[in-house]
């Protein structure tokens, strides 16, 4: 059913990523599936450009890369049966476009308990739950 399922990660705090890492995992062995891990990077905002080294850019991207690598090692998922993105953008919107990309059938990530701030502005996970092309399954940190 599920043969390919997107996880995105923000590697700023991979504690709260562990549950959806955990059932991506879980499913994906189920269903003899692949899983990616997908991170995405801010736009270095124009007005900070000239405060930033020339290869900023790249060293995040690299910084990233080895990070999710990492992730995906201590994952417990077969090397075989899981892979790594890095995407620059809108958060949401590069979640969309990567499943997208894969032919995703579902897409796992964690989300905050709401807040009142959540009910009025919206979340990320928020955005991807009515967006989507696929099934979306959300775990409650």
């Amino acid at each position: 059913m599920f043969k390919s399922i997107l996880v995105p990660l923000d590697l700023a705090d991979t504690d709260l990523a562990k549950p959806a890492i955990a059932t991506a995992a879980t499913l994906s062995q189920t269903w003899s599936g692949s899983v990616r891990l997908l991170n995405v990077l801010p736009i270095t905002p124009v007005m900070l450009a000239e405060y930033v080294p020339a290869d900023f850019d790249a060293q995040q991207r690299f910084t990233s890369e080895e990070a999710l690598a990492i992730v995906a090692k201590e994952s417990g998922i077969e090397a075989s049966r899981i892979s790594t993105a890095v995407r620059k953008g809108g958060i949401y919107h590069e979640i969309l476009e990567e499943a997208a990309a894969i032919k995703a059938d579902l897409i796992v990530m964690t989300s905050h308990r709401p807040a009142m701030r959540t009910y009025f502005l919206g979340s990320n996970a928020g955005h991807v739950v009515r967006y989507a092309k696929c099934s979306v399954l959300v775990v409650r940190h």
